[in-house]
Order: C-alpha cells, then sequence, then structure tokens
C-alpha cells in the first residue's frame, strides 16, 4: 500500500472527526486519530460525548452541550481548514442537528462540499446504545442528505431501514434503501454476515454497485474496526482520492488492521493501525 505520509515540513491534509471519547483507547475518536495519524493526516477533534468504557464495556456517557460541538467544529474550520471530515457517536437530536447547522456553515458536506463521512454509530461493538432512540430520525433527515459516504453495518441498517439482511443476496437491498436517505454513496458493511465465507461489502451511489470481496479474519479482536474504516476512508478523501479509491484503501487498511490487532483486557482488543508504523516500515 503506497504511503500517504507528506514530506517532512509540509502541512499535511487536515480531518476532522466529530466523534465520542473511548476510555479505552480502543474505538472512538482516539481510533480515529491514531487512524488519521498513520495515514499522513493532521486529525483535529469535536468531541460529542465522554464514554466510560474499557475492553468489556460500555458502562456510560455523558454527551457534551450541543453548542460546544457546534462551536468545535466551527474553531477548527474557519482557523485551521479541513479537507475532510468525519462522524462517529452523535448521541442525541441535539447535538446531530448542531452538527449539521455547523458543517453548514463551514462547507462540510452537501453535493460540492468537504467530504463529509458519516458512520451511523448507534451502539457499540458490546450492544451497549450509543445513540438515543429518537435521534434515529435526525440521523436520517439531518445528516444522511449531506453525507458524501454513509457507512452502516448490518444492525445499523435494520435500526435505520428496517431492512434485516440475512443472506448476501440482501447487501444491495440495504444499500438501496439507505440511499433513498439521500447520501451520494452508501456503503454497506457485511462484516456481521453469519455464516459468509468472506467479508463482501457493497457500495453504491443509486445507479452502480461495487463489490468489495475481503477475507475474514479469524480474530476476537476487532473493537473500532468500523471507526476505523471510516477514518481511512476519509484520510484518503483527505489526500484527493475519489471515492471509490478511498473506500478500497480504506478496506485494505481495516483488513491489514484486523490481522495485526491485539489482545487488550479482558475483553475484546483494537484492530491496530499501528502496522503502517511497525518497525519494518520505517
Amino acid at each position: 500500500m503506497a504511503s500517504l505520509v507528506p514530506a517532512p515540513g509540509v502541512t499535511p491534509p487536515r480531518a476532522l472527526t466529530i466523534a465520542g471519547s473511548d476510555s479505552g483507547g480502543g474505538a472512538g475518536l482516539q481510533a480515529d486519530l491514531r487512524t488519521f495519524a498513520c495515514c499522513g493526516v493532521h486529525g483535529m477533534t469535536a468531541v460529542t460525548a465522554v464514554t466510560v468504557q474499557n475492553s468489556v464495556g460500555v458502562s456510560g456517557f455523558t454527551e457534551m452541550p450541543a453548542d460546544v460541538v457546534a462551536a468545535q467544529i466551527r474553531a477548527v474550520a474557519t482557523d485551521i481548514g479541513v479537507d475532510a471530515a468525519k462522524t462517529g457517536m452523535l448521541a442525541s437530536t441535539e447535538i446531530i442537528s448542531a452538527v449539521a447547522d455547523a458543517c453548514d456553515a463551514v462547507g462540510i458536506g452537501g453535493s460540492d462540499a468537504t467530504p463529509f463521512v458519516v458512520d451511523p454509530v448507534a451502539a457499540s461493538m458490546h450492544g451497549d446504545p450509543l445513540l438515543h432512540s429518537d435521534a434515529l430520525d435526525a440521523l436520517r433527515g439531518l445528516l444522511f442528505p449531506r453525507a458524501t459516504l454513509v457507512t452502516p453495518n448490518l444492525d445499523e441498517v435494520r435500526l435505520l431501514v428496517g431492512v434485516d439482511v440475512t443472506e448476501p443476496s440482501g447487501l444491495r437491498k440495504a444499500a438501496r434503501a439507505v440511499h433513498e436517505l439521500g447520501p451520494r454513496w452508501v456503503l454497506i458493511k457485511a462484516g456481521h454476515l453469519a455464516g459468509a465465507p468472506d467479508c463482501v461489502d457493497v457500495l453504491y451511489d443509486g445507479s452502480e454497485f461495487v463489490e468489495l470481496p475481503g477475507p475474514r479474519v479469524d480474530t476476537a479482536h476487532t473493537h473500532g474496526g468500523g471507526d476505523t474504516l471510516a477514518s481511512a476512508i476519509t484520510s484518503a478523501l483527505a489526500h484527493g482520492m475519489d471515492l471509490v479509491d478511498a473506500v478500497r484503501f480504506g478496506k485494505r487498511f481495516v483488513l491489514r488492521a484486523v490481522r495485526e490487532s491485539y489482545p487488550l483486557g479482558a475483553g475484546v482488543g483494537p484492530v491496530s493501525p499501528l502496522w503502517r508504523i511497525s518497525p519494518e516500515r520505517v
């Protein structure tokens, strides 16, 4: 995989994550920042929530005030600039509405604006809720129409559009249903498709399907995989890749990160973007 790291002293591309903090460091904005750095991108944050979390699960979270979330977005965008942005945990209708307004104000999202990747995080991998149930309508109605790309897993597809994918043939139906909510592109992640020998994600722009096959990796340590994929795609978009190439890059990146995941604590360990800065690559 080609290096995206800029030359010394050259200002790198800038990416913004609008997401919650994972106190265990495996997912959330911590995973995003690790991935941004390993992809040669300067990472910035708008913190939406602080979770009480470790490798075993999420025991609670506190939301940031919506106006503070919006102020973080405006502060970095109007001074430093943003080449691509992504969302993670957004927690509430109020935060989603504030994010939509702030992104509109600084030119993030929309048809000709800064690329905007929406990862519709609704629950942790342990099943702990990270989005209030009444916020689903806001996610669908306010952020999806502004998104360059939406990246739901199959559990999120079920919540968002009521499509229960149990066979590979259902992935295209899911992509069509999510695309009707307004994003330019949809990536349906097939990692949760039980029994499938490979992981064939489906990318869709309303007219054309692109299948992205990949092997399944035999590991229990997959914490932060969705965050890492979305932030790798965001990094590639910040570097100026077109959408399809950026998604292919993200898929390759997260596959390697899953292969090099590591145990941590008593539960599920994280995937590892650190493979890109391993000693044999330095």
